[in-house]
């Protein structure tokens, strides 16, 4: 039961996500393109709701659900390793049209070709696991 809470906020987000159009393939092609403020305005607004609700868990001290204390740990150094994952990830995101989040909200509004992609995600996961030891680092 302590969970419910996080399945009516993904719900929730859900919708929101379908309502606003930030998970229409239109709407991606547009932004990919330059062409529309739409998406931007959307992950504009995410990012700094997020910067603000971290720094408000922070100054609050808000613990997560298993009542630690929340913080964000350092990335590494390696410009080099975001670069190429962001480059990787985005292609992905404009052949597809969808990113991790919508693939599952797109798949629930019965777009049932998102299981292909969701199993080829799983796959690339999965497949990224065995390498990892043997990628550059």
């Amino acid at each position: 039961m302590k969970a419910i809470k996080f399945l009516l906020v993904g719900m929730f987000f859900g919708i929101v996500l379908v309502k606003s159009e930030a998970v229409s393939w239109y709407r991606i092609y547009e932004m990919f393109r330059f062409q529309s403020f739409h998406m931007y305005g959307i992950i504009g607004t995410a990012i700094a709701s997020g910067i603000l609700f971290l720094q408000i868990s922070k100054k609050r001290h808000i613990k997560s659900i298993r009542g630690a204390d929340i913080f964000v740990p350092k990335k590494e150094d390696g410009l080099t390793r975001y670069i190429v994952g962001g480059i990787i990830f985005g292609l992905g995101w404009a052949l597809i049209g969808a990113c991790p989040g919508p693939m599952y909200i797109l798949l629930g509004t019965g777009i049932w070709s998102m299981l292909i992609v969701i199993a080829a995600a799983i796959f690339g996961t999965f497949l990224y696991g065995l390498l990892k030891n043997k990628l550059p680092h």
